[in-house]
């Protein structure tokens, strides 16, 4: 399960990264309300967890503009306090659970856990589809009907991101951020490598998926009959 956490006690934030990655969670940190929702959108993010009291941007705001985008990734919001109606607005704002600071890291873990078994799997099986064109994660295999490829993992990655992220455009930037990680010296000339290649892997498969570029903007998925 790849998460999202959108809290500014960066100590707090790092020590519960590394908590939920020894628990086999792989985590993202952002430290304030414009930067996490950027991410957010994104669409590549199985859970969210979101501090109420953020600078640039409040957490339920965050939550509303995602809901409006008509994103649905369980949300966990976290507080500082436990008024019940700053816990009415977030629900009410399309949070699926709730959860006051201070709080013990096992019962963050347990929250998380009721949500992946009550929330609908959103991609069966780990299968992403996008029209005629499937990706299996778990092989790195890209198929359409009955013809499929084997894709080396950071292609896969793209191709992911891509998927979950349409029809929204995912910018260079943001493929070296999460495939990269946010302090690498990796440069957008690593990106277009990977699009190319993945364009050429996809002609040899019957879909009517392709990659378009978008000038300064990044890539989307598109149907060629679109």
């Amino acid at each position: 399960m790849r998460v999202l956490m959108i809290e500014d006690e960066i100590y707090m934030a790092e020590a519960i990264k590394q908590v939920l990655r020894k628990h086999h969670y792989s985590v993202d940190l952002a430290h304030d309300g414009e930067y996490g929702l950027d991410c957010a959108i994104t669409g590549i993010y199985d859970l969210i967890i979101l501090d109420i009291m953020l600078p640039k941007l409040d957490g339920i705001e965050v939550l509303r503009r995602l809901r409006a985008e008509g994103i649905t990734i369980p949300v966990i919001l976290l507080t500082a306090r436990d008024a019940p109606e700053e816990k009415v607005q977030g629900l009410d704002n399309g949070a699926d659970d709730y959860l006051a600071k201070p709080f013990h890291t096992g019962e963050l873990l347990a929250r998380i856990r009721a949500l992946g078994r009550r929330t609908p799997a959103l991609i069966p099986d780990g299968i992403l589809t996008y029209g005629d064109l499937c990706l299996d994660m778990q092989t790195l295999t890209c198929s359409c009907y009955d013809q499929d490829i084997l894709l080396p993992l950071k292609e896969a990655q793209i191709l992911e991101m891509l998927i979950k992220s349409s029809p929204r455009i995912v910018s260079k930037a943001n493929i070296i951020e999460k495939l990269w990680g946010y302090e690498t010296e990796a440069e957008g000339n690593r990106v277009e490598t990977h699009i190319s290649l993945l364009r050429k892997k996809l002609v040899h498969l019957p879909t009517q998926a392709s990659i378009r570029t978008v000038r300064h903007v990044g890539y989307v998925l598109r149907n060629e009959k679109e």
